[in-house]
């Protein structure tokens, strides 16, 4: 089993998401995240996708979503020629005594404490999914109350693979 991510370039247009996973849940495919949002040009969404299977399968994959009418460009995002982020938005529980060592942790990984109640904290971490697995396998001495994480958003490296539309 491999990953594969790819991008997008979509007509900006209702139902647009759901076709796109509405195929991928015909075929049986997995989507391991998905993320979407406008691009400078308003007419069109950038959707970056991150799916796993062998080789045949993700081939299979990439052709079948080009067929899609409203999907305008379609790329695989390599991790040597690209660049991930993902957001992970975090609430540990921590009484006074146990927040110095969560800062800490924080701090470390230049994260952000985004919200402090009386037993508690929200942080907030941007990287590329490594860092933050590694962010949150460092916090298990505290108890996860609850996680959220965005998915990969990317781009390809340089200005050679633009696409222009």
């Amino acid at each position: 089993m491999h990953k594969k991510v790819l991008q997008l370039l979509v007509d900006n247009t209702s139902g647009v998401l759901s076709r796109i996973s509405g195929l991928f849940s015909r075929r049986g495919y997995n989507i391991e995240s998905i993320t979407a949002g406008v691009t400078a040009d308003p007419r069109y969404t950038r959707i970056t996708i991150v799916t796993s299977g062998d080789d045949e399968i993700l081939d299979q994959i990439e052709k079948q979503v080009a067929k899609l009418v409203d999907v305008r460009d379609i790329k695989e995002l390599k991790p040597n020629e690209s660049v991930y982020r993902e957001l992970a938005m975090i609430k540990v529980k921590a009484s006074p005594d146990e927040r110095q060592g969560v800062i800490s942790v924080v701090d470390i990984f230049r994260a952000k404490i985004v919200d402090v109640s009386k037993d508690g904290l929200i942080i907030e971490l941007t990287g590329n999914q490594d860092k933050i697995d590694a962010f949150i396998s460092l916090l298990d001495g505290y108890e996860i109350l609850e996680l959220a994480r965005t998915g990969i958003a990317g781009l390809g490296r340089g200005t050679e693979n633009v696409t222009y539309l």
